[in-house]
């Protein structure tokens, strides 16, 4: 009797580490930076950096991020996933925002009247 349920016991363990080796984290998603823009993320370049090579801004979180002293034409390169999009606003705050940015794509725009940029949830 003690014999079978050893065994038992170790059936259920072996078959519990084997889900567990199975199964890994649900958000695991490979790194794909581009042009120095870390996956998951909205990247701002210095001004009339063509090509984008390394980013000087980078935002991780959803919402609003105010901008200062953006002059002149920067790429802007929306690197996030699941469909978030992300969009220039010429208010503080993420107020009088244009067309939204879809991710995998990028605009070269003339920051001098953008004053917030918005990272939105899809």
């Amino acid at each position: 009797m003690m014999r079978k349920m050893i065994r038992g016991a170790a059936a259920l363990a072996t078959a519990a580490a084997a889900v567990v080796a199975l199964s890994g984290p649900a958000d695991a998603r490979p790194a794909d930076d581009w042009a120095g823009c870390p996956y998951g993320s909205v990247c701002i370049y210095p001004q009339d950096q063509n090509p984008a090579v390394k980013p000087s801004h980078v935002f991780t979180s959803y919402g609003a991020h105010n901008l200062s002293n953006q002059y002149g034409r920067h790429w802007v390169l929306n690197n996030q996933y699941g469909g978030a999009t992300a969009s220039l606003c010429t208010g503080y705050d993420g107020k009088n925002c244009g067309s939204p940015i879809a991710q995998g794509t990028g605009v070269y725009a003339d920051l001098g009247p953008v004053n917030s940029i918005t990272l939105n949830r899809p």
